[in-house]
């Protein structure tokens, strides 16, 4: 009796998740962690990389399989790369226009659009209603619900 991966794309995913994860914990544990009623910096850091932890390792062991001495394990399937550039791309405009002062609001706009490339067949019409509304709702919750200290746009306090 062997594993075998019946699913590359599960399988990769859940090693990238169970990575992220290990990456969140790492990175804060220098933290103080506080507690559930007065959370510290790194309370919620370390415990999103354990759910993702969690969430990698059911993600790559539904991926595999049991097979016998004579079954043929199957062939892995071509990398999609786009996926993959797209996100990462997205995720360092936004940081990078954050850091450029431009504002939560076109920071964000930009990372939705830039993760809706990651998809060959981009409709331009539901992705930039999509951006309007996404980015509607993370201002009412994360600016006025929790009152962030987010700049929105670049001539704003």
């Amino acid at each position: 009796m062997r594993f075998t991966i019946k699913n590359a794309q599960d399988f990769w995913c859940g090693v990238f998740f169970t990575a992220m994860g290990v990456l969140a914990i790492w990175l804060a544990r220098d933290y103080p962690m506080g507690s559930a009623l007065e959370m510290g910096p790194g309370y919620f850091p370390t415990w999103l990389g354990g759910i993702m932890i969690a969430f990698g390792l059911v993600i790559g062991a539904l991926s595999l399989k049991v097979a016998r001495a004579d079954d043929e394990p199957a062939p892995a399937g071509p990398w999609a790369y786009r996926p993959w550039l797209a996100i990462c791309g997205a995720l360092v405009v936004f940081a990078l226009l954050m850091d450029a002062g431009f504002g939560f609001v076109p920071s964000l706009f930009a990372l939705i659009v830039g993760c809706a490339l990651a998809h060959k067949d981009v409709r331009w019409g539901e992705t930039l209603v999509l951006a309007v509304v996404l980015t509607a709702a993370a201002v009412a919750i994360f600016s006025y619900g929790l009152e962030l200290p987010y700049r929105l746009f670049w001539w704003s306090h």
